[in-house]
């Protein structure tokens, strides 16, 4: 190293999003991941919190989502808006739950996206070009 300073630069091309208001490294497209991919803790809460709601609604623990909302201590728009990941497709719910597949979307676009047609969501969910391909405004 004679003439240098003596340092040396790594460059690692990463990219970093915002995930449920936290940030995320995510590494370059043509990297493969390692099979041990983990979930997103808030993601699987929610989830499970979503169906344990709808659960109560269907065998009538409670009458309504304000009962649910009550006692659960949170406004009813966040009960109402969480429980529509109950409704994701059994497609989704299998590569979120149990295959461990992070989502390329926050919580409250996964939210979002449950009102979409079954066939639709596994293109959204599960986008990794980076690039949003849909709009929130549902038709």
């Amino acid at each position: 190293m004679s003439g240098s300073t003596g340092t040396i630069r790594v460059v690692i091309p990463l990219t970093i999003r915002k995930r449920n208001g936290r940030p995320k490294i995510l590494p370059p497209d043509d990297v493969i991941a390692r099979e041990g991919r983990n979930q997103d803790p808030h993601v699987l809460r929610a989830i499970a919190r979503a169906w344990s709601w709808r659960r109560q609604l269907e065998t009538g623990a409670a009458s309504t989502i304000l009962d649910i909302a009550a006692a659960e201590k949170v406004s009813d728009r966040f009960v109402s808006r969480m429980m529509r990941l109950a409704y994701l497709s059994p497609e989704v719910l299998e590569y979120l739950v149990i295959r461990r597949v992070p989502s390329a979307l926050s919580l409250y676009d996964l939210a979002d996206v449950a009102a979409r047609p079954w066939a639709e969501q596994m293109g959204i969910v599960f986008d990794r070009s980076g690039r949003q391909t849909w709009s929130r405004s549902i038709p």
